[in-house]
Order: C-alpha cells, then sequence, then structure tokens
C-alpha cells in the first residue's frame, strides 16, 4: 500500500475509532487521523505477530487497525487529559 493509501486508511480508522469512544479529544481532526494511521500500524502488527491472519486477508487487518487505534486514542486521552486537568 502507498503511503496515500495508508494516509486514507489511517483517516478512516481514526474517524471509526472516534465513533466508537466518543468525548473530547484534545486535539482536532488532524489527531485524530494521526493517532489513526498509528494505530492501524500498531494493531496491523500485532495482527500479524499473533498470527492471526496474514498479508491477504484484509477484513482481520481492519479489525485490528481499529482496535489499535482505539487503544492508541485511549492512550492519547489518558495521558494528555491528565497533564491539562
Amino acid at each position: 500500500m502507498s503511503i496515500l493509501g495508508w494516509i486514507i486508511f489511517g483517516a478512516i480508522v481514526g474517524v471509526i475509532a472516534k465513533f466508537l469512544m466518543p468525548g473530547d479529544d484534545p486535539g482536532g481532526i488532524i489527531v485524530t487521523i494521526l493517532l489513526g494511521i498509528v494505530g492501524a500500524l500498531i494493531g496491523g502488527f500485532i495482527g500479524r505477530a499473533l498470527g492471526m491472519y496474514g498479508p491477504e486477508q484484509q477484513a482481520g487487518g481492519f479489525i485490528m487497525s481499529i482496535l489499535g487505534a482505539i487503544l492508541v486514542l485511549w492512550g492519547y486521552r489518558a495521558t494528555i487529559g491528565r497533564r491539562t486537568a
């Protein structure tokens, strides 16, 4: 997948993660997209490392990317929210 493809995929994953975890985020849509990209990479890496799916199984990769993005978004909220409170 090209860099532009990862950015678009990360944006979609970031929006889905934001939809599944509503609430106030310190940052804006750009931060959510960046967290989605990071989460997609982390989730995809963890899923493949655990042998949950291979390179051609896109449904498993999509689910793990969303879970990774939710995890990164949760960690971001916990870290930044603690600092600003």
